[in-house]
């Protein structure tokens, strides 16, 4: 077993995906469909990495960071969202990664085996003293709009071909 991941996500499909991906690269997975549940998870369970989606219902992905950075502020967190632009702000919370969704999985896998393989000692100190390491990996939206048209024939909105020359 590669480690625990504990999986936050309301959009069932989005859990049941990953979970099943991150399975088969060995992982034990976790599921919560909100905050809360994922909270009271994290309070009886070992977990080793989070992904959380920020738009929660109960308790909302901020919410969830604003407590982990109290209860497990060395637990390595990969934000995963729908909602472009929230960079800044993941950057000044606890976050290691935010991933926009439609995620990259090969990049996605990449990232959780560096941020299971990172030392305890290390990981501490950069949280400590603020140090570089926060990672932003937005959305390839070219390749994403590219993939939509080979699997649909309607045009999708904001996928017009003119615009991603």
């Amino acid at each position: 077993m590669n480690g625990t991941i504990l999986v936050v996500d309301d959009d069932r499909s989005v859990r049941e995906s990953l979970s099943r991906a991150l399975q088969a690269e060995g992982y034990r997975i976790i599921l919560a469909e909100n905050g809360q549940t994922a909270i009271g998870k994290l309070e009886v369970e070992r977990i080793d990495l989070l992904l959380l989606d920020l738009g929660l219902p109960v308790k909302d992905g901020w919410a969830m960071l604003d407590r982990l950075a109290e209860t497990e502020p060395l637990l390595p967190v990969v934000v995963i969202t729908g909602h472009w632009e929230q960079a800044m702000r993941a950057a000044s919370c606890r976050v290691d990664v935010l991933m926009e969704k439609p995620l990259n999985v090969p990049a996605l896998f990449q990232i959780i085996r560096e941020l299971l393989q990172e030392p305890h000692e290390a990981r501490a100190r950069r949280i400590h003293d603020h140090g570089p390491g926060f990672r932003h990996v937005p959305c390839d939206i070219k390749e994403f709009c590219e993939q939509l048209r080979k699997a649909y024939a309607t045009p999708y909105p904001g996928c017009e071909t003119d615009g991603l020359e």
